[in-house]
């Protein structure tokens, strides 16, 4: 391969990575977009929020206003365990002479991946909007419902799948690389993907559960993380699954339970 050539697969490349100085800024600038994330879910979080609780028709500025915090707030709960597979994507573009294609590739394959996240944003605005308008009993049957059925997907064949993908970056680049910009984009969306139906299932409990209060967003990324980046994820992630159909089933039998999940939460 004549130096300076585009890579054609990332196995001799990884065998070659090297610390260099791009890698290092790319781990920089995403643990700063990490902390920067966090600072403002902490702080929205300690913010009391008056209209908590009370029902209020959909609208599209609120729907905005709602997206744009779930975005934050998914860039600090998915930044974490994405780290590994960005920074290996970020090892593979190895093109000394074109430096910006290099960051172009990076970013595009980063943006990518948390524009998805972003996206599902919106039906989480209108499960929201909805659980809002629900009286008691049926908001305790409905999370009840929704924590079972988390529960059971945790243990699920398609969930270990989905994970199986994001536990190994070198197996996922092995399987779907691409080159260029867009296979930047290819790439960031199967990643994406993977990540989403791997998660998904927490993060409808985040919102219906844990009405994306602190503690509940905590709980959640060190389980996403626990699951992603420790040995015995495949484990972690039944333990959790277990966990939750019990939980779902308490409520089913206490509904009243539902609120004391949701005590002291609002929306982000």
């Amino acid at each position: 391969m004549p130096d300076g050539s585009a890579p054609e697969s990332p196995a001799g490349q990884v065998a070659v990575v090297r610390r260099d100085g791009a890698i290092v800024v790319t781990y920089a600038v995403l643990v700063a977009i990490t902390v920067v994330a966090w600072a403002q879910v902490v702080s929205s979080a300690m913010t009391p929020d008056p209209m908590h609780g009370m029902f209020m028709a959909p609208t599209i500025r609120d729907g905005v206003a709602y997206v744009a915090s779930w975005t934050v707030m998914m860039a600090a709960m998915m930044l974490p365990s994405a780290l590994p597979m960005i920074g290996l994507y970020a090892a593979t573009q190895r093109s000394p002479g074109s430096p910006a294609g290099r960051i172009l590739s990076v970013a595009l394959f980063t943006l990518v991946y948390l524009g998805v996240w972003a996206a599902t944003g919106v039906p989480m605005y209108f499960a929201s909007a909805l659980l809002a308008a629900s009286d008691t009993v049926a908001l305790g049957y409905g999370i009840a419902a929704v924590l079972v059925g988390a529960g059971l997907f945790q243990i699920s064949p398609l969930k270990q799948t989905c994970l199986r993908h994001c536990l190994s970056p070198l197996g996922f680049f092995l399987g779907h690389w691409r080159a260029g910009w867009r296979g930047s984009l290819a790439m960031g969306w199967a990643h994406a993907t993977y990540c989403l139906g791997c998660c998904w299932a927490l993060m409808a409990v985040l919102v219906v559960a844990g009405a994306m209060g602190l503690a509940s967003v905590l709980l959640i990324s060190l389980a996403v993380a626990a699951e992603k980046l420790l040995p015995g994820g495949a484990w972690t992630a039944r333990g959790v699954g277990i966990a939750l159909v019990l939980l779902g089933l308490a409520v089913a039998l206490r509904p009243d339970l539902a609120m004391a999940l949701r005590a002291g939460a609002h929306s982000m």
